[in-house]
């Protein structure tokens, strides 16, 4: 089975990282199962932006869970649009739902849940969740298994 890559622009290929997720394009592939019920799970557990107030860095472990309909994410082009978020500012719920929404917007999935797991920074973990409705019958979610956070609890 061969898979339609003639749109790409990254994958294959030197890309310089881009400076902003305005600038970055996130790209999709034609779903080779359609039709199928299925989960697909990125993980990316050293994400970065920066707080948009003090312009120091945020850190958080991200859990994208979506069922793919006709296309997929081209994972290249998801890896270089999270990386671009290193020098943008924004607050910890902005970047999680703002990822989830664009997400949505390139590859239509059939359902999404994204979890951002962001690590302390004056003492308060802030963990945010989006999903685009309920779970459809029949698909297997597993747990994010990211635990919550503890510090030395």
């Amino acid at each position: 089975m061969t898979t339609d890559t003639s749109g790409l622009t990254q994958l294959g290929l030197h890309q310089d990282q881009p400076q902003s997720p305005e600038a970055a394009t996130l790209e999709r592939v034609p779903n080779p199962h359609r039709g199928t019920l299925y989960l697909a799970r990125f993980t990316a557990p050293e994400f970065t932006s920066l707080c948009p107030v003090t312009g120091q860095p945020d850190f958080a472990h991200l859990v994208i869970d979506y069922a793919p309909g006709d296309w997929l994410i081209e994972s290249k082009s998801l890896k270089l649009y999270l990386t671009s978020f290193r020098n943008h500012g924004a607050f910890h719920e902005d970047c999680t739902v703002g990822i989830g929404k664009k997400i949505v917007e390139v590859a239509t999935p059939l359902w999404l849940r994204i979890g951002g797991y962001w690590y302390p920074r004056g003492g308060i973990p802030i963990d945010v969740f989006y999903q685009t409705g309920p779970i459809p019958d029949g698909l297997w979610a597993p747990d994010t298994g990211v635990p919550s956070y503890r510090g030395r609890g």
